[in-house]
């Protein structure tokens, strides 16, 4: 690929995360209540807040906006070029940046309230699966469907055993994460599963250490582990596909 069509690619891939993280911040929103309470309806006012895709501002009370800001728009941006940059114009490129803001999302969301919802987790594991799928039919593509499946299974698994040896610590939401994440790494083979892997457990605890150094949190103070999951995955993504 010459120099101006891999420039190319990567601005397209950066307008692709700005309308995409665009249409963000309502979602957020809405998905970011505590665990067992129902997603929000309605904006701070009380007026009733309809669809899942656009600005979280409302129209009736034109007050400020509610939601993250421009937070989303801009992680979008920065990992759907990061992903271009990194995978190139092979075909599996199309399904990373169609899964990216959903990544953002999930990210967003446990940062600001601690849960990952249900609808976006397995929902994001079986998009990965069943879209990875054809890819594997196309010329040129880098990756392998088993080794997505068996990574899938192989995080969640993983991640599954440290729930039931510390369910205070690890979420049940990051075991349903984790099966994307697996399934992601797992196209471009183990190392990548293990680097990601590692990756997000290591930005985890960085992240669990400066806050303890802060004095803003305690060794067993609980944080979300989901960004990091996806931090850590994406990180080895990227690897994987500069590699590959």
């Amino acid at each position: 690929m010459s120099d101006g069509l891999y420039v190319s690619l990567i601005v397209t891939a950066a307008l692709w995360g700005a309308a995409a993280g665009a249409v963000l911040p309502r979602a957020a929103y809405r998905f970011s209540v505590p665990s067992g309470q129902e997603w929000r309806t309605a904006c701070p006012a009380g007026h009733p807040v309809t669809g899942w895709l656009g600005r979280a501002r409302c129209g009736r009370c034109a007050g400020p906006a509610y939601g993250p800001g421009a937070a989303p728009v801009l992680a979008t941006v920065l990992v759907c070029a990061a992903l271009a940059a990194a995978t190139g114009a092979r075909p599996e490129l199309a399904v990373w940046l169609l899964l990216a803001p959903v990544g953002v999302l999930l990210a967003v969301v446990d940062f600001r309230v601690q849960r990952l919802p249900d609808p976006l987790t397995l929902p994001f594991a079986g998009a990965a699966l069943v879209l990875l799928g054809p890819i594997a039919l196309v010329p040129e593509h880098a990756g392998e469907w088993t080794t997505a499946l068996l990574g899938a299974l192989a995080l969640g698994a993983g991640y599954f055993v440290l729930f039931l040896i510390n369910p205070n610590g690890m979420g049940f939401g990051d075991v349903k994460l984790a099966l994307g994440a697996g399934a992601v790494l797992g196209w471009y083979g183990w190392p990548a599963v293990m680097l990601g892997t590692f990756a997000g457990f290591l930005f985890g605890a960085l992240y669990g250490g400066v806050l303890v150094v802060a004095r803003k949190a305690g060794r067993k103070t609980a944080i979300p582990f989901g960004p990091f999951l996806i931090s850590g995955a994406l990180a080895g993504l990227l690897i994987g596909a500069y590699a590959a």
